[in-house]
C-alpha cells in the first residue's frame, strides 16, 4: 500500500506514525513545503522567549527519526491533486502517486485589508522563519504592536512581553479573545495585561501602516481608527487563519471552512482523508462539523486518519471545542459551549479583585460549556464532566448554587468511570 501524507505538522505526523505502526511493509511519504524537520507551531512562543532552540519546537528530536520509521519526508509544495489518476503533482515538477491520502496541510495567516503591511518590520508569527525574523527585531525596550488578541494573538503577545518590548495591542472585536470569553473574561484578561505594562486597544482597528521616514527604532507609524498614531519598530500581524487548502481545486473533494470529513475522517473522494487544522469535522459539543485549530484535536485527527487508512475501522467521536491560554501568569480556558445552550442554564462566581472567574453551562442537567479565568485547580475534572455527558442530577442545583464544586461533582458521578 502506497500512503501520502500532505503535511509535515502534528497531525501529519501522528498519521505517518499510526501507519507505520498498523502496516510495517506500506509506503509512507510525508510531505512538507518547509525547510525545517516537522515541527511544532504551538511551541514556536517558547522560541521566541529564548526558553528553547529552534530544534526544540521540532516534534521528534531524534534526527534519524522518520528514516528509522520508514518514512520518506520530501521537502516540497502541492500543487494539485488529481483523485482520478490518484497523483499529487508537487512544485519541483514532480509527482507523487498513492492508494491512500492525507490532507493535513493546516493553514496559513490571513493578511488583513490594511494599507502599507507589505513594508519591512511587519511579520505574521506562523512559521519558525517568522519567528526567526520577529526576534531580530523584538529587542528589549523595542516598541512593538500586535495586531489582533484572538486565541493565536494572546500566546504571541506572551512571548513579546517576556522578551520586554514595549507592546501595544489592537484588537478589533469588543473584548480579548472574543471567540474565547465573554465580556467579563475578555475585559479581566485586559485588565491583566494592562496592569503588566501592555497598552491594549479593544473595539477599534489598525487603519493604515506608513514610514516615519526615520532610519532608527521607530520606522513606522501605526495609524489606528480611533485616531491614534503609534510610533513602531515592529508590527506583528495576528488577525486569523484560513485552511489550506486551495490545491484541490479541481480534485472533486469538498470543502466548506475546512476540508469536509465523516467520522472516520475520510472525504466524500473514496481513499482521501483530511485531518487537523484543515478538516472540518465532527463536533463534540453540536453533533455538526466544524474546525477545531488546536493541537490535540489534530493528533487525534491523526492517529483516527491513519488507523482507518491502514484498514483498521475507528469511528471519531468529536473534537471538543477547548482553549487554554497562560497570557503573562493568567490561566484562562474554555470548553464546549461556553456560549450557553438554547434553553440551558448558567451559573457563575467571579472575584474582579483577584481576577478569579468560573462559568458554567448546562443543558437540562448536563454540564455542556464553561468559562475559567485564574483557576489551574480540577480544570481535567470540568472537560471530564463535559466530555462524559453524564446526568448530574441534584449536582446540578448544587454547582449552579456554587460552580466551584467541580471535583465533588466529578467524583460523586462517577465521571472516571464512565470516561
Amino acid at each position: 500500500m502506497n500512503y501520502v501524507i500532505i503535511g509535515a505538522g502534528p497531525s501529519g505526523v501522528v498519521a505517518a506514525e499510526t501507519l507505520r505502526n498498523s502496516d510495517p511493509n506500506g509506503k509512507i511519504t510525508l510531505i512538507g513545503e518547509e525547510a525545517f524537520d516537522p515541527y511544532s507551531r504551538m511551541a514556536i512562543p517558547y522560541y521566541l522567549t529564548g526558553n528553547i532552540e529552534a530544534k526544540g519546537t521540532y516534534l521528534r528530536k531524534s534526527a534519524n527519526h522518520f528514516v528509522n520509521r520508514g518514512i520518506e519526508v520530501v521537502r516540497a509544495k502541492v500543487t494539485k491533486v488529481s483523485s482520478g489518476e490518484k497523483v499529487v503533482s508537487l512544485d519541483n515538477g514532480t509527482s507523487v502517486s498513492y492508494d491512500k491520502l492525507l490532507v493535513a496541510t493546516g493553514s496559513h495567516p490571513l493578511k488583513p485589508p490594511v494599507d502599507g503591511l507589505d513594508q519591512p518590520g511587519v511579520h505574521h508569527c506562523w512559521t519558525l522563519e517568522d519567528a526567526k525574523n520577529i526576534i531580530e527585531l523584538a529587542h528589549e525596550g523595542a516598541d512593538v504592536v500586535l495586531m489582533g488578541a484572538g486565541f493565536i494573538g494572546c500566546i504571541i503577545l506572551e512571548a513579546l512581553a517576556l522578551r520586554n518590548v514595549n507592546l501595544t495591542v489592537v484588537e478589533m472585536g469588543d473584548r480579548m479573545v472574543p471567540r474565547m470569553m465573554d465580556e467579563t473574561a475578555g475585559g479581566m484578561l485586559k485588565k491583566w495585561c494592562e496592569n503588566k505594562g501592555v497598552t491594549v486597544h479593544t473595539g477599534t482597528r489598525v487603519t493604515k501602516l506608513e514610514s516615519s521616514g526615520r532610519s532608527d527604532e521607530d520606522n513606522l507609524l501605526v495609524d489606528l481608527e480611533n485616531g491614534e498614531q503609534i510610533p513602531a519598530h515592529l508590527v506583528v500581524v495576528a488577525t486569523g487563519v484560513k485552511s489550506n487548502m486551495s490545491f484541490l481545486e479541481g480534485s472533486g473533494v469538498e470543502t466548506d471552512q475546512g476540508i469536509l470529513v465523516d467520522d472516520h475522517l475520510e472525504t466524500n473522494v473514496e481513499g482521501i482523508y483530511a485531518a487537523g487544522d484543515v478538516a472540518q469535522g465532527l463536533d463534540f459539543s453540536t453533533g455538526g462539523r466544524s474546525v477545531h485549530a488546536i493541537q490535540p484535536t489534530s493528533a487525534d485527527h491523526g492517529r483516527i486518519a491513519g488507523l482507518n487508512m491502514a484498514g483498521t475501522e475507528a469511528a471519531y467521536k468529536g473534537s471538543l471545542s477547548m482553549n487554554v491560554l497562560d497570557t503573562i501568569g493568567l490561566v484562562s480556558c474554555s470548553f464546549g459551549q461556553w456560549q450557553g445552550a438554547e434553553g440551558g442554564e448558567t451559573a457563575s462566581a467571579v472575584d474582579e479583585e483577584n481576577f478569579k472567574y468560573i462559568k458554567l453551562q448546562f443543558k437540562e442537567d448536563k454540564l455542556v460549556g464553561a468559562i475559567v479565568v485564574g483557576r489551574t485547580e480540577h480544570i481535567g475534572a470540568l472537560r471530564g464532566l463535559i466530555q462524559a455527558e453524564i446526568p448530574l442530577g441534584d449536582w446540578k442545583d448544587k454547582l449552579v448554587e456554587d460552580p466551584h464544586q467541580i471535583m465533588d461533582a466529578w467524583v460523586a458521578r462517577g465521571t472516571g468511570l464512565a470516561l
